[in-house]
Protein backbone atom coordinates (compact mmCIF):
# COMPACT_ATOMS: atom_id res chain seq x y z
CA UNK A 1 0.00 0.00 0.00
CA UNK A 2 3.04 2.27 0.17
CA UNK A 3 2.83 3.08 -3.23
CA UNK A 4 -0.67 5.09 -2.90
CA UNK A 5 0.53 8.61 -3.23
CA UNK A 6 3.22 8.03 -5.52
CA UNK A 7 1.76 8.97 -8.93
CA UNK A 8 0.82 12.08 -7.58
CA UNK A 9 -0.69 13.69 -11.35
CA UNK A 10 -3.30 13.65 -12.17
CA UNK A 11 -4.79 14.31 -8.43
CA UNK A 12 -8.23 12.36 -9.37
CA UNK A 13 -6.67 9.18 -10.00
CA UNK A 14 -4.34 9.23 -6.69
CA UNK A 15 -7.40 9.75 -4.84
CA UNK A 16 -9.35 7.08 -5.78
CA UNK A 17 -6.05 4.24 -5.88
CA UNK A 18 -5.63 5.71 -2.14
CA UNK A 19 -9.64 5.05 -1.22
CA UNK A 20 -9.51 2.33 -2.01
CA UNK A 21 -6.19 1.89 0.15
CA UNK A 22 -8.36 3.40 3.00
CA UNK A 23 -11.25 0.67 2.65
CA UNK A 24 -8.72 -2.06 2.57
CA UNK A 25 -7.13 -0.34 6.28
CA UNK A 26 -10.16 0.23 7.57
CA UNK A 27 -12.05 -2.88 7.36
CA UNK A 28 -9.22 -4.69 9.02
CA UNK A 29 -9.31 -1.88 11.62
CA UNK A 30 -12.88 -2.72 12.32
CA UNK A 31 -12.62 -5.80 12.21
CA UNK A 32 -9.52 -6.78 14.08
CA UNK A 33 -9.47 -3.65 16.50
CA UNK A 34 -12.90 -2.18 16.75
CA UNK A 35 -14.82 1.08 15.07
CA UNK A 36 -12.77 3.68 14.68
CA UNK A 37 -14.20 6.62 16.97
CA UNK A 38 -15.11 9.82 16.03
CA UNK A 39 -12.97 12.77 15.63
CA UNK A 40 -14.29 14.24 19.06
CA UNK A 41 -13.49 10.49 20.78
CA UNK A 42 -10.01 10.42 19.47
CA UNK A 43 -8.96 14.39 20.56
CA UNK A 44 -9.46 13.15 23.92
CA UNK A 45 -6.25 10.50 23.60
CA UNK A 46 -4.55 12.65 21.46
CA UNK A 47 -0.73 11.29 20.46
CA UNK A 48 2.39 13.58 20.92
CA UNK A 49 4.25 13.71 18.09
CA UNK A 50 8.13 15.14 18.08
CA UNK A 51 9.34 16.28 14.51
CA UNK A 52 13.27 17.43 13.94
CA UNK A 53 11.90 21.21 12.09
CA UNK A 54 9.22 23.41 11.93
CA UNK A 55 8.94 22.41 8.58
CA UNK A 56 8.15 18.77 9.22
CA UNK A 57 5.95 20.03 12.20
CA UNK A 58 3.88 21.81 9.99
CA UNK A 59 3.37 19.10 7.02
CA UNK A 60 2.71 17.01 10.16
CA UNK A 61 0.34 18.92 11.63
CA UNK A 62 -1.70 19.14 8.79
CA UNK A 63 -2.24 15.25 9.07
CA UNK A 64 -2.68 14.99 12.50
CA UNK A 65 -5.33 18.13 12.68
CA UNK A 66 -6.92 17.76 16.13
CA UNK A 67 -5.77 14.12 17.04
CA UNK A 68 -2.77 15.34 18.92
CA UNK A 69 0.04 18.15 19.42
CA UNK A 70 3.34 18.38 17.23
CA UNK A 71 6.22 20.14 18.38
CA UNK A 72 9.50 20.33 17.17
CA UNK A 73 12.82 20.77 18.46
CA UNK A 74 14.83 23.05 15.82
CA UNK A 75 14.21 26.52 16.73
CA UNK A 76 13.18 28.98 13.85
CA UNK A 77 16.14 30.63 12.88
CA UNK A 78 18.98 27.16 13.70
CA UNK A 79 20.29 25.36 10.98
CA UNK A 80 18.99 21.57 11.72
CA UNK A 81 22.71 20.12 9.95
CA UNK A 82 24.58 21.38 13.43
CA UNK A 83 22.21 21.46 16.15
CA UNK A 84 22.81 20.06 19.62
CA UNK A 85 19.74 18.82 21.63
CA UNK A 86 18.98 20.52 25.00
CA UNK A 87 17.14 19.20 28.32
CA UNK A 88 13.99 20.12 27.25
CA UNK A 89 14.52 18.35 23.82
CA UNK A 90 15.35 15.32 25.84
CA UNK A 91 12.12 15.08 27.62
CA UNK A 92 9.96 16.37 24.44
CA UNK A 93 11.46 13.05 23.09
CA UNK A 94 10.79 10.59 26.02
CA UNK A 95 7.39 11.63 26.18
CA UNK A 96 6.69 11.13 22.44
CA UNK A 97 4.83 8.75 20.77
CA UNK A 98 6.66 9.23 17.37
CA UNK A 99 9.37 11.01 16.72
CA UNK A 100 10.06 12.92 13.05
CA UNK A 101 13.11 13.83 11.24
CA UNK A 102 13.63 14.38 7.36
CA UNK A 103 16.38 12.35 7.00
CA UNK A 104 19.19 11.84 4.14
CA UNK A 105 21.77 13.06 6.62
CA UNK A 106 20.22 16.47 7.70
CA UNK A 107 19.62 15.79 11.36
CA UNK A 108 23.01 13.20 11.85
CA UNK A 109 23.76 14.98 15.30
CA UNK A 110 19.89 14.70 16.65
CA UNK A 111 19.95 10.92 15.41
CA UNK A 112 23.32 10.20 17.43
CA UNK A 113 21.39 11.29 20.99
CA UNK A 114 18.18 10.07 19.70
CA UNK A 115 19.80 6.86 20.06
CA UNK A 116 20.73 6.93 23.32
CA UNK A 117 17.67 8.80 24.94
CA UNK A 118 14.74 7.36 23.07
CA UNK A 119 12.97 3.80 22.23
CA UNK A 120 10.15 6.15 20.17
CA UNK A 121 9.82 5.03 17.17
CA UNK A 122 11.69 7.47 14.61
CA UNK A 123 10.54 7.78 11.15
CA UNK A 124 12.33 9.32 8.16
CA UNK A 125 9.56 11.30 5.86
CA UNK A 126 12.30 11.28 3.09
CA UNK A 127 12.33 8.15 3.05
CA UNK A 128 10.78 6.98 -0.24
CA UNK A 129 12.61 9.65 -2.04
CA UNK A 130 15.32 9.63 -4.84
CA UNK A 131 18.11 11.82 -3.59
CA UNK A 132 19.92 14.53 -5.29
CA UNK A 133 23.73 14.10 -4.27
CA UNK A 134 25.86 17.12 -3.26
CA UNK A 135 27.79 18.69 -5.70
CA UNK A 136 31.45 17.27 -5.74
CA UNK A 137 30.24 14.00 -3.43
CA UNK A 138 28.10 11.00 -3.39
CA UNK A 139 26.64 12.05 -0.15
CA UNK A 140 22.44 13.44 -0.29
CA UNK A 141 21.33 16.16 0.06
CA UNK A 142 18.63 16.20 2.28
CA UNK A 143 16.68 19.32 1.25
CA UNK A 144 13.78 17.36 -0.60
CA UNK A 145 10.95 19.19 1.10
CA UNK A 146 11.38 22.35 -1.03
CA UNK A 147 10.02 20.55 -4.00
CA UNK A 148 6.79 20.50 -3.34
CA UNK A 149 5.80 17.37 -5.12
CA UNK A 150 8.14 15.71 -2.89
CA UNK A 151 6.28 16.65 0.12
CA UNK A 152 3.49 14.53 -1.19
CA UNK A 153 6.05 11.68 -0.48
CA UNK A 154 6.22 13.25 2.95
CA UNK A 155 2.79 12.84 3.51
CA UNK A 156 2.67 9.22 2.53
CA UNK A 157 5.31 8.44 5.10
CA UNK A 158 4.16 10.29 7.66
CA UNK A 159 0.46 9.44 7.07
CA UNK A 160 1.36 5.25 7.51
CA UNK A 161 3.13 5.90 10.42
CA UNK A 162 0.96 7.47 12.47
CA UNK A 163 -1.92 5.34 11.25
CA UNK A 164 0.35 2.36 11.98
CA UNK A 165 0.55 3.95 15.93
CA UNK A 166 -3.09 4.81 16.31
CA UNK A 167 -5.04 2.61 13.81
CA UNK A 168 -8.50 3.83 15.10
CA UNK A 169 -7.66 7.14 13.65
CA UNK A 170 -7.21 6.11 9.81
CA UNK A 171 -10.09 7.69 8.52
CA UNK A 172 -9.50 11.69 9.97
CA UNK A 173 -5.94 11.13 9.21
CA UNK A 174 -6.94 9.63 5.59
CA UNK A 175 -9.04 12.77 5.08
CA UNK A 176 -6.44 15.19 6.31
CA UNK A 177 -4.21 13.69 4.67
CA UNK A 178 -5.89 14.24 1.22
CA UNK A 179 -6.83 17.72 1.83
CA UNK A 180 -3.18 18.42 2.28
CA UNK A 181 -2.20 17.25 -0.95
CA UNK A 182 -4.72 19.06 -2.76
CA UNK A 183 -3.11 21.91 -0.85
CA UNK A 184 0.57 20.78 -2.24
CA UNK A 185 -1.14 20.29 -5.43
CA UNK A 186 -2.42 23.81 -5.81
CA UNK A 187 0.74 25.30 -5.02
CA UNK A 188 2.66 23.10 -7.46
CA UNK A 189 0.63 24.53 -10.44
CA UNK A 190 0.51 27.99 -9.06
CA UNK A 191 4.22 27.60 -8.48
CA UNK A 192 4.41 26.79 -12.45
CA UNK A 193 2.55 29.91 -13.67
CA UNK A 194 4.07 32.37 -11.34
CA UNK A 195 7.82 31.43 -12.74
CA UNK A 196 6.59 31.44 -16.31
CA UNK A 197 7.18 35.19 -15.42
CA UNK A 198 11.03 34.68 -15.15
CA UNK A 199 13.17 34.67 -18.29
CA UNK A 200 15.08 30.97 -18.77
CA UNK A 201 18.11 32.85 -18.82
CA UNK A 202 18.10 34.60 -15.66
CA UNK A 203 16.36 30.92 -13.94
CA UNK A 204 20.00 30.70 -11.93
CA UNK A 205 18.96 30.92 -7.88
CA UNK A 206 22.42 32.06 -6.20
CA UNK A 207 22.81 32.15 -2.39
CA UNK A 208 25.08 30.83 0.38
CA UNK A 209 23.93 27.35 0.54
CA UNK A 210 22.97 25.35 -2.27
CA UNK A 211 19.87 24.13 -0.92
CA UNK A 212 17.24 24.68 -3.72
CA UNK A 213 18.23 21.72 -5.77
CA UNK A 214 15.27 19.79 -5.62
CA UNK A 215 13.11 23.06 -6.00
CA UNK A 216 15.57 23.81 -9.65
CA UNK A 217 15.07 19.96 -10.46
CA UNK A 218 11.38 20.78 -10.47
CA UNK A 219 11.08 23.94 -12.09
CA UNK A 220 14.20 24.66 -14.82
CA UNK A 221 16.47 26.27 -12.40
CA UNK A 222 20.00 26.36 -11.96
CA UNK A 223 21.59 26.58 -8.35
CA UNK A 224 24.54 28.27 -7.56
CA UNK A 225 25.92 28.33 -3.50
CA UNK A 226 28.84 29.17 -1.98
CA UNK A 227 28.95 26.11 -0.42
CA UNK A 228 26.75 22.80 -0.37
CA UNK A 229 25.99 22.60 3.12
CA UNK A 230 25.38 25.04 6.27
CA UNK A 231 27.57 21.98 8.32
CA UNK A 232 30.24 22.37 5.50
CA UNK A 233 30.33 26.72 5.74
CA UNK A 234 33.21 28.09 4.85
CA UNK A 235 33.40 30.99 2.84
CA UNK A 236 36.92 30.86 1.56
CA UNK A 237 38.19 33.55 -1.07
CA UNK A 238 38.39 30.79 -3.71
CA UNK A 239 34.70 30.24 -3.28
CA UNK A 240 33.38 33.76 -3.05
CA UNK A 241 35.61 34.34 -6.25
CA UNK A 242 33.92 31.42 -8.14
CA UNK A 243 30.16 32.88 -7.54
CA UNK A 244 30.92 36.06 -8.50
CA UNK A 245 32.36 35.11 -11.69
CA UNK A 246 29.04 32.97 -12.24
CA UNK A 247 26.97 35.91 -11.20
CA UNK A 248 28.82 38.04 -13.77
CA UNK A 249 29.52 35.82 -16.62
CA UNK A 250 25.30 34.95 -16.41
CA UNK A 251 24.73 38.41 -15.69
CA UNK A 252 21.99 38.24 -13.33
CA UNK A 253 19.38 40.46 -12.27
CA UNK A 254 19.41 39.77 -8.60
CA UNK A 255 21.12 37.87 -5.36
CA UNK A 256 19.47 36.11 -2.57
CA UNK A 257 20.23 35.44 1.06
CA UNK A 258 18.63 32.67 3.56
CA UNK A 259 16.92 33.17 6.68
CA UNK A 260 19.01 31.01 8.84
CA UNK A 261 22.09 32.00 7.23
CA UNK A 262 25.04 34.78 8.36
CA UNK A 263 24.83 36.94 5.17
CA UNK A 264 27.74 38.54 5.54
CA UNK A 265 29.31 36.58 2.64
CA UNK A 266 26.55 37.36 0.20
CA UNK A 267 26.77 40.73 1.04
CA UNK A 268 30.08 40.31 -0.22
CA UNK A 269 29.17 38.96 -3.66
CA UNK A 270 26.11 41.90 -3.76
CA UNK A 271 29.44 44.31 -3.38
CA UNK A 272 31.71 42.59 -6.10
CA UNK A 273 29.19 42.35 -8.54
CA UNK A 274 27.10 45.31 -7.94
CA UNK A 275 24.06 42.65 -8.32
CA UNK A 276 21.74 43.50 -5.46
CA UNK A 277 20.27 40.65 -3.18
CA UNK A 278 16.27 40.77 -3.48
CA UNK A 279 15.06 39.35 0.11
CA UNK A 280 15.52 36.53 1.95
CA UNK A 281 14.35 32.85 1.07
CA UNK A 282 13.01 30.42 3.75
CA UNK A 283 15.19 26.69 3.54
CA UNK A 284 15.25 25.23 6.90
CA UNK A 285 12.53 26.46 8.74
CA UNK A 286 8.94 28.27 8.10
CA UNK A 287 8.50 32.02 9.18
CA UNK A 288 8.15 33.62 13.08
CA UNK A 289 4.70 34.35 14.01
CA UNK A 290 3.66 37.63 11.50
CA UNK A 291 6.41 37.30 8.74
CA UNK A 292 3.42 36.12 6.13
CA UNK A 293 5.39 32.46 6.25
CA UNK A 294 4.15 30.60 9.12
CA UNK A 295 3.46 27.64 7.17
CA UNK A 296 4.99 25.10 4.67
CA UNK A 297 2.93 26.48 1.77
CA UNK A 298 2.83 30.18 2.65
CA UNK A 299 6.75 29.70 2.84
CA UNK A 300 6.74 28.57 -0.54
CA UNK A 301 4.59 31.16 -1.61
CA UNK A 302 7.07 33.57 -0.02
CA UNK A 303 10.35 32.07 -1.79
CA UNK A 304 8.58 32.13 -5.16
CA UNK A 305 7.19 35.67 -4.89
CA UNK A 306 10.85 36.51 -3.93
CA UNK A 307 12.66 34.86 -6.83
CA UNK A 308 9.69 35.94 -9.46
CA UNK A 309 10.41 39.34 -7.96
CA UNK A 310 14.30 39.46 -8.46
CA UNK A 311 15.09 37.42 -11.70
CA UNK A 312 12.22 38.95 -13.76
CA UNK A 313 13.43 41.90 -14.90
CA UNK A 314 17.21 42.75 -16.37
CA UNK A 315 20.13 44.02 -14.42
Amino acid sequence: MKDIFKNLFPYNSRVLILALGLTILLFLTTFLGGCSPDRETVAKEGMYIVTSTSILADITSNIVGDLGTVEYLVPIGESPEDYEMIPSDMRKINDADVVILNGLGLENMILRTLQNVSNAPVVFAAEDITPIPLEGSTEPDPHAWLNPTLVKSYVETIYYALSEQKREYARVLYDNAQEYIQQLSELHHWTLDEIAKIPESYRVIVMSENALKYFGDAYGFETVGIWELNAHEEGTPQQISRVVDIVRQKQLPALFIETTVDTRYMKTIENETKVPIAGALYTDAIGKEGSNAESYVDMMKHNVGILVKGLSNRP
